[in-house]
């Protein structure tokens, strides 16, 4: 296997009992790479994630995290990697300070380095003034943070985020994907598992995963181009009721609510337009705008879903 990828894996599959949750897939993560793996719950990112980190061992398949075997060396992978879970792993009754220490500890970080890189942490998740704070009582930006700069405290070249910005707000949100970013310049690799599509913006290379299967791989501009169809944004009065007239004309392919905006698919802007101006006022809505755009990631997800969909069923009826 090649010496330049951080993570490579081929035909990794995970069963449970007749339920395949992970279903023979094959990627590669340069190193140095911000790599964001995207799906919706349940689509087997945490279970990939996890056999990535030697964490649970794959039914079949083969792979190499930062050079080791993810079948029979999974011990060795563990002490090359930082992990952060989708629950958040720390201490709530021990101190900022304390939880620091502990993990310094766990990770066997030299003790002469040990201040060094507890100062390290401090800074860097903002810190330095609640120390000595027990860290229940942080909110869940500050948590995050905390958990993150635990996670590298032994400065892993690999580090495995999954879902990391469940359940903070927007603004923290951005900025741990400011510290994500700030720790690949510096050239540590990261694996990062979302459903926030809006994420996958900040990474460098992503994969699309549905149903076990990854559906989907590229740079995010790269991905934007994989709906060969248009897409329009319409604005209308009573966007839910208009879904619903849409979804039951024979006018556009998709439709799905983008805030307080909709977007359909179809295969030409310019024939489909007009007509939808006169259908949406026939139905008695007062259209405000209907215009092409460039296609957005969700946009592009919600596509490849419903096609993989309608060609699971074909298969199914084959």
């Amino acid at each position: 296997m090649n010496t330049d990828y951080a993570v490579e894996v081929r035909d990794l599959t995970r069963v449970f009992g007749d339920f395949i949750a992970v279903d023979r897939i094959s990627l590669t993560v340069e190193k140095g790479q911000v790599f964001g793996f995207l799906g919706p719950n349940g689509a087997g990112k945490s279970t990939t994630i996890r056999m990535l980190c030697g964490l649970l061992l794959p039914s079949s398949g083969a792979g190499r995290v930062a050079g080791f075997d993810v079948m029979s060396e999974s011990e060795t992978i563990k002490r090359h990697i930082g992990y952060m879970s989708q629950k958040f792993s720390l201490y709530d009754d021990l101190t900022v300070e304390e939880n620091i220490d502990f993990y310094a500890g766990i990770y066997n970080v030299p003790r002469a380095k040990r201040k060094e890189r507890k100062d390290w942490v401090l800074e860097m998740a903002g810190l330095a003034d609640k120390r000595r704070n027990r860290t229940g009582s942080l909110a869940g930006g500050w948590k995050q943070r905390l958990a993150l700069g635990c996670a590298v405290l032994h400065e892993p070249p690999i580090l495995f985020l999954d879902e990391p910005t469940s359940g903070v707000d927007p603004l923290s949100r951005r900025q741990f994907w400011d510290l994500i970013a700030q720790m690949s310049h510096r050239g540590t690799t990261v694996f990062v598992t979302t459903h926030y599509m809006e994420e996958a913006e900040y990474c460098d290379e992503l994969a699309l995963i549905y149903r076990g299967r990854m559906i989907a791989r590229g740079k995010p501009a790269e991905v934007k181009k994989l709906i060969p169809e248009d897409i329009l944004e319409i604005r209308v009065d009573r966007p839910f009721d208009a879904l619903e007239r849409l979804e039951e004309s024979d006018l556009v392919q998709e439709s799905a609510l983008f805030g307080d905006a909709l977007h359909t698919v179809v295969s030409n802007a310019a024939a489909a337009i007009p007509a939808l101006n006169i259908f949406l006022a026939q139905q008695g809505f007062a259209v405000q705008v209907i215009r092409q755009v460039t296609p957005s990631l969700e946009d592009v997800f919600v596509s490849l879903i419903e096609q993989d969909d309608r060609q699971r069923a074909q298969g199914g009826k084959a």
